[in-house]
């Protein structure tokens, strides 16, 4: 005997989905209580503990970043997140990573725009000689001969293969239309001529500068209690110095992103990739979640976004049509991108400005936000699966001003989001005549 099963849209179909994960999922985030830990030396860490499986990890990030280096130095932050754990102390590169594989130990360092991150990860029987790695990484890191020309080799590989890479180049140069002189232009990784150009004085240099207790964020989650903590925190951050030396770097209002501007980076293949953006919104802005809501619907829902449904499902222009939110300290931006055919690019691009328009012109359905909301919340739980996304979830909070408590309010201020706040959103920020888009490839229509 054959079931017949009644035909569900696909915005049904995903609200259907997350009811699944708010009535079965949601108890996990609800599970999640942040306790803020200070230290005796003044030192302050969020903890989340979890008993249950004996792993502890911690994420921490030093604000600053690439944006705080000179361009001349471009790619320092990178290639110091790079080598930082290549031997520290009275250990070698070889000598300190056969100390972390000896104890199970995931050690690592992570450059970004604005941020300098560290992420420690071990079984909780091993905590006191994790929490001694990292702090040797981060107080008396190495930065020998050997290993920095063995990375900045690696480094320069890649940037060279970047060169001939659509996505790239595309994304590089959107960012410098986009922004011109500021330092948000400059690529996180630097450019070849300048990473070549590099010395261990300029890492050490860097290390002192940004690695201090001023402008750190700390987040631990696992198999430790609060007074144990403490005391790790002392001894593995007392040493680092008490205030970073940092540059001013101007923040940017959305008049300043440079658009619009149609530029085209010609490159011998048969398709070409297209990268589209301009003003979004920080993370403090009062219209931040609408903006969020209104995102998914354009583009962040995948299939049941409005992007893929016009230009993928309706005409078959693309395989993917994406965007979403970067709200970064500095600037807030609202990015998307897709590939397609040479002969098609003007076409999505002009579908992709018609999608926009017809967004701030008449808004978005009742169907439409309620299922924006339901995925949103429904799905946000997944992300709270390990103890390291937990961290640093916990982290980028803090990073953002967040309070503990965000947790258990994201839903509500997710929910309170109502036609008229994407509505006034929409004219806020949908505006296609005042996009960047970069392309690479040999488009036509344009």
């Amino acid at each position: 005997m054959r079931m017949t099963v009644p035909f569900l849209s696909k915005q049904r179909f995903y609200a259907f989905f997350c009811v699944f994960f708010v009535l079965f999922l949601s108890p996990i985030a609800k599970a999640v209580e942040i306790q803020q830990v200070t230290s005796p030396g003044g030192i302050k860490a969020w903890l989340v503990e979890e008993k249950s499986i004996p792993i502890i990890s911690m994420e921490v990030i030093w604000k600053g970043g690439a944006v705080a280096t000179p361009k001349e130095k471009a790619g320092l932050a990178y290639l110091a997140a790079s080598t930082m754990d290549e031997g520290a102390g009275e250990l070698d590169s070889r000598a300190f990573q056969k100390r972390l594989s000896d104890n199970a130990i995931s050690l690592s360092f992570e450059a970004n725009k604005e941020s300098f991150a560290g992420s420690l990860k071990t079984l909780s029987e091993n905590k006191d000689e994790a929490f001694h790695l990292f702090e040797l990484a981060i107080t008396n890191p190495r930065f020998d001969q050997e290993p920095v020309d063995r990375i900045r080799n690696q480094i320069l590989i890649s940037l060279n293969q970047k060169k001939s890479d659509p996505g790239s180049i595309a994304g590089r140069r959107w960012f410098e239309l986009a922004f011109g002189d500021h330092p948000f232009a400059v690529p996180t990784n630097g450019f070849m001529e300048t990473v070549e150009k590099l010395t261990l004085e300029d890492l050490k240099s860097f290390k002192q500068a940004q690695i201090a207790k001023d402008n750190m964020l700390v987040a631990v989650v696992g198999d430790i209690n609060a007074d144990d903590l403490a005391k790790l925190l002392d001894k593995t951050f007392g040493k680092i110095a008490d205030k970073a030396s940092l540059p001013n770097v101007p923040e940017i209002e959305p008049e300043g992103i440079n658009g619009p501007v149609v530029d085209v980076t010609e490159m011998d293949i048969p398709q070409s990739r297209v990268i589209f953006g301009g003003a979004g919104v920080k993370r403090e802005d009062p219209d931040y979640y609408a903006a969020y809501v209104l995102n998914y619907i354009l583009g962040g829902g995948g299939f049941s976004s409005r992007l893929t449904e016009e230009i993928r499902e309706k005409r078959g222009l693309v395989y993917s049509v994406y965007s979403y939110l970067s709200p970064f300290q500095t600037v807030g931006l609202h990015m998307g991108g897709f590939g397609t055919s040479n002969k098609a690019v003007g076409e999505a691009i002009s579908l992709v400005k018609a999608e926009l328009e017809k967004v701030r012109n008449d808004g978005v359905s009742e169907e439409e936000l309620a299922s924006a909301k339901t995925y949103l919340n429904g799905s946000f739980p997944l992300r709270l699966s390990s103890n390291n996304r937990i961290a640093n979830i916990m982290v980028s909070m803090q990073l953002s001003n967040l309070p503990p408590e965000y947790l258990d309010t994201r839903a509500d201020l997710i929910n309170s989001v109502t036609m008229e706040d994407v509505k006034r959103v929409a004219a806020r920020l949908m505006d296609p005549g005042k996009l960047v888009i970069t392309v690479v490839g040999k488009p036509e229509g344009l």
